[in-house]
């Protein structure tokens, strides 16, 4: 599956409009690094990724299970390390009220790991650049 994203940048520092098929989103910096604070800024972005994608995956899971959970809440923290080249992300996934037994959370704790952003983060990444 290929996923196309085009971001397009002015004169309007940071302010970025990306868009995908026919979905935009705004992307910018925060006002302390020079931008205007009216989107999320890149990082931002690749943890909301894993977060929306997490809870999706789990819905879809605990749906088919017929498992009635009302509420998936999923935070994600990112934290990079540049010096070192890594990156850590933290995720917590809570339910809310829902009682769940420990069998059941062990399984889901299975199945967010195999939401497919988890699965693209985890493995090689390449990254190839074309300037036209």
């Amino acid at each position: 599956m290929i996923t196309k994203v085009t971001a397009s940048l002015g004169i309007e520092k940071y302010y970025t409009e990306v868009i995908a098929g026919a979905h935009k989103i705004i992307t910018d910096e925060p006002a302390e690094k020079g931008g205007g604070n009216k989107g999320l800024n890149p990082f931002e972005l690749l943890a909301s990724a894993l977060a929306s994608c997490t809870a999706t995956t789990l819905r879809m899971y605990s749906d088919r299970k017929g498992w009635p959970i009302p509420m998936i809440h999923v935070e994600v923290e990112l934290e990079n390390f540049p010096q070192t080249q890594t990156a850590q992300f933290c995720r917590t996934i809570d339910f809310g009220t829902f009682e769940l037994s420990e069998e059941i959370k062990a399984r889901l704790a299975t199945i967010a790991d195999a939401c497919p952003v988890h699965k693209l983060l985890t493995n090689t990444i390449e990254i190839s650049t074309k300037i036209s």
